[in-house]
Formats: C-alpha cells, sequence, structure tokens
C-alpha cells in the first residue's frame, strides 16, 4: 500500500549513494519495478524542492497519469511546481546547517503520519480510534486485537482469541460477528 523509495536504493538509507540524487531519470525507473498505475499517487519528499531525483519521479509519474503530491520545506520551489498537490511546510533554518533530519525531517514525518492516518480511515482499516486491520505479528498486537473483539462484541478473553485464532484478523470477526 505504501512504497518507500530513496535515491541510492536502500543501500542508501545506511550509507551514502554519491550522486544518486542528481539523476534525474532514475526516480521513474526505481518506481516501475512496484507495477505503479494511475490508480497509486506519488508524495516526493525534499527538503529543498530541488532534489532532482525526486523532481524527475514526480514529473514522470504526472505523465504517466498518476497524481502527485509533494512534502518540502521550502516555498514555490521546482518540486512544488511540478506536483499538482505541493505541501510546502517552511520551518526557517536548521540549527545546525544541513542537518535536515532536525526540523525539516520532523516535520516531513508528521505530515507522513497524518496522511498514513487518514489513508488508513478512509479505507476502513479504522474504527473509531481502533486499528481494527492490523498486521497482528508479535503478541502484544494479538492481546491488543483480543482486547478489541472482547470490547466490540462483549465476548470475553477465550471466545475473542478463538474467534481471532480462526479469522486471523479483528476486522473480519467484527464483520462477521457484529450484530
Amino acid at each position: 500500500m505504501i512504497i518507500g523509495i530513496i535515491a541510492g536504493g536502500d543501500v542508501a538509507l545506511r550509507k551514502a549513494v554519491e550522486n544518486a540524487e542528481d539523476d534525474e531519470t532514475r526516480a521513474w525507473e526505481d518506481l516501475k519495478k512496484f507495477d505503479i498505475n494511475q490508480n497509486d499517487v506519488l508524495i516526493g519528499i525534499a527538503a529543498s524542492g530541488t532534489t532532482p531525483y525526486v523532481i524527475g519521479g514526480v514529473k514522470d509519474a504526472r505523465k504517466n497519469g498518476l497524481i502527485t503530491a509533494c512534502i518540502t520545506n521550502n516555498h514555490d520551489t521546482p518540486l512544488s511546481q511540478a506536483v499538482q498537490y505541493p505541501i510546502e511546510i517552511v520551518v526557517g533554518p536548521e540549527f545546525v546547517t544541513g542537518s535536515t533530519r532536525m526540523k525539516s525531517g520532523t516535520a516531513q514525518k508528521l505530515v507522513l503520519n497524518m496522511i498514513s492516518t487518514a489513508v488508513m480511515i478512509k479505507l476502513g482499516r479504522v474504527k473509531g480510534n481502533k486499528m481494527i486491520d492490523m498486521q497482528l505479528s508479535n503478541s502484544k498486537l494479538v492481546e491488543r486485537g483480543i482486547l478489541m473483539i472482547m470490547d466490540e462484541l462483549n465476548v470475553d478473553k477465550n471466545l475473542a482469541a478463538k474467534l481471532l485464532e480462526e479469522h486471523k484478523n479483528v476486522r473480519e470477526v467484527l464483520k462477521k460477528h457484529k450484530n
């Protein structure tokens, strides 16, 4: 549902890949590996709003019929001009020049959290204030799912656990057992 790519690939998360963000054509090549199409939305992220990799990616995505947006930390940037829906969070200069993870990165993460939460709600993966379509990947999340089922169906813990085991996720349990 949400895929993150970075100039230079996953290795760039741990070690700088020199000049990767200067390649204006590479983002589209990287995106095509995920079979993107007109049903997808591409959000380009660049604090400066001038990164060629990101700008090229959104331009190519837009040419191919995708909805495009961006998150940048400057006003009226080349990236903002290249997308349909610019999100500009002007936070001012960083305390340590060149360290965009401080203010810019934090602001971008907050916006991404808002977007992903809104998408989850719109897709019906949230009921009230509970994420009912979560991956039950550890015991804490399984316990949380059991508690949600107990609360929603007014059943005891044993029955809630049995229903969760049977249906494999909270949303399915509620869909099949809610009056």
